[in-house]
């Protein structure tokens, strides 16, 4: 990938006013693949926002755009030199709001990425709460087990299953989530009741892929004070998506380990059974991420402190009440 050169100038500014509208509006021409729309939402004519664009070009020696007849791309540059620019003009106007006193009020567009049943069973239900606390704030949510690239995909915030080996990245943890096997009674009746992690071999386990590396995840148990991995056999497989393999179980397809708070509710009405409660305990974390920015605007910071301390009574066992209440 090409990264734009910026060109060493002798001058103490870096950029006069004609290069900052240009780079404004090569960010909303970027935003939405066209010079036509960015024109229109500028109040600008389309020559304008080309000339802009050209000038950077030239400034920098690199093409930003892939310019056809129908359409408008980036470049790899162009989006590396977008991102930052973008990141760059968010920070621009967080700084106005705070000199102002504005920044008091969060505000903006708040875009986060989640795996799917921390999303579903956690994350989902008290953004009513979040948004009555902070209704000038949109929160984009994005539901997907994959990996993403903060830079690239222009996220704020991502729940993972655990913190990767990345210094530019904070990682606050949010909880340790206990595991639980868990069958229907109709399989239970059929292929027995397992009383051992031996007896795992003659039942049907349900398997779910890692979404990162396409290897089957094992099972976790706890036995005294350790933590043992056990790796069942079945013939069902859910890739990417862990409450496919919740939906199999509840449907008599056979056991599965996935979190308890995903399957609770079956618990209390009795749609589940839990299995081999004497090795339960173990737990698998979820984590908080976002990138290390010495200035992290008022939107982001305020959804930290909601969701750490939100869910900091569903560690305990509950939400508050006024958490959900706003």
């Amino acid at each position: 990938m090409n990264t734009p050169r910026i060109i060493e100038r002798n001058s103490k500014r870096q950029f006069d006013d004609l290069m900052l509208g240009s780079i404004e509006l090569f960010c909303l021409a970027a935003e939405l693949s066209s010079f036509t729309d960015a024109a229109t939402a500028a109040g600008v004519t389309p020559a304008a926002v080309s000339r802009s664009v050209s000038r950077l070009e030239e400034r920098m020696e690199v093409r930003l755009f892939v310019r056809t007849t129908r359409r408008i791309r980036l470049t790899d540059a162009g989006r590396t030199y977008y991102e930052r620019c973008h990141e760059a003009l968010g920070q621009l106007v967080d700084a106005e709001r705070e000199a102002t006193g504005q920044q008091s009020v969060a505000a903006g567009v708040l875009r986060i990425s989640m795996p799917t049943p921390y999303a579903h069973y956690r994350v989902l239900p008290i953004l009513p709460a979040f948004r009555q606390q902070h209704p000038q704030v949109q929160v984009e949510v994005h539901i997907s087990n994959r990996n993403i690239d903060f830079a690239e995909e222009g996220f704020d915030l991502a729940i993972r299953g655990r913190a990767p080996d990345d210094s530019n990245l904070v990682a606050r943890k949010l909880e340790d989530a206990e595991l639980v096997v868990v069958a229907s009674p109709a399989y239970l009746s059929r292929a027995g009741t397992p009383a051992s992690l031996e007896d795992l071999t003659r039942h049907e386990c349900i398997q779910f892929d890692l979404p990162s590396s396409g290897r089957k995840i094992p099972w976790l148990f706890k036995t005294g004070d350790q933590m043992e991995e056990h790796f069942t056999q079945g013939g069902y497989s859910s890739a990417g998506d862990v409450l496919g393999g919740v939906t199999l179980a509840r449907n008599g397809a056979g056991l599965f380990q996935t979190y308890r708070f995903v399957v609770e509710r079956d618990l209390a009405t009795g749609g589940l059974v839990e299995v081999l409660p004497d090795l339960g305990g173990a737990s698998r974390p979820f984590v908080l991420l976002y990138p290390h920015k010495r200035h992290i605007s008022l939107r982001v910071r305020h959804f930290v402190d909601f969701l750490v301390d939100t869910l900091g009574h569903a560690r305990r066992g509950s939400i508050a009440p006024s958490a959900l209440s706003g």
